[in-house]
């Protein structure tokens, strides 16, 4: 019974709390169209982005093919530098340079960069395996 009670009254308070946030950030972009426009600027650029780290790995497959036949630690290493290299570049590129971004900006381009060579340390893993397989 009362846990009824707190979900009726914990979804009535949800309810509101997202009634009121989304008319206020309708108002809020309202009034201030030049914001919006800068926001889907960033989410534009950060799409293109991920796009480009998505496919940077399966469009170079021919490194991976060639590092696994050199049975190497020491050139897969530096083939996965150069995919993070290759990100950030871009990254900042779109960024419009290093200069001129807070902190937050850099904590969040870095989480990027840590993820992006996640990805193509999994990605080289993967078609490492394929290859093998063959």
């Amino acid at each position: 019974m009362l846990a009824a009670i707190g979900q009726y009254v914990g979804g009535k308070v949800i309810t509101a709390l997202l009634v009121v946030s989304s008319a206020a950030t309708v108002i809020w972009f309202w009034r201030h169209p030049e914001q919006l426009a800068t926001i889907w600027l960033t989410v534009k650029y950060v799409l293109v982005w991920l796009g480009f780290v998505l496919v940077l790995p399966w469009v170079s497959f021919f490194v991976t093919t060639w590092v696994v036949s050199k049975e190497s630690n020491t050139a897969a290493a530096i083939m996965l530098v150069g995919y993070v290299l290759a990100d950030a570049v871009v990254a900042i590129l779109l960024m419009g340079g290093i200069r001129g971004h807070n902190t937050l900006t850099w904590f969040v381009v870095l989480l990027g960069f840590l993820s992006a060579g996640v990805y193509n340390f999994k990605v080289c893993e993967y078609q490492a395996v394929r290859l093998e397989e063959f």
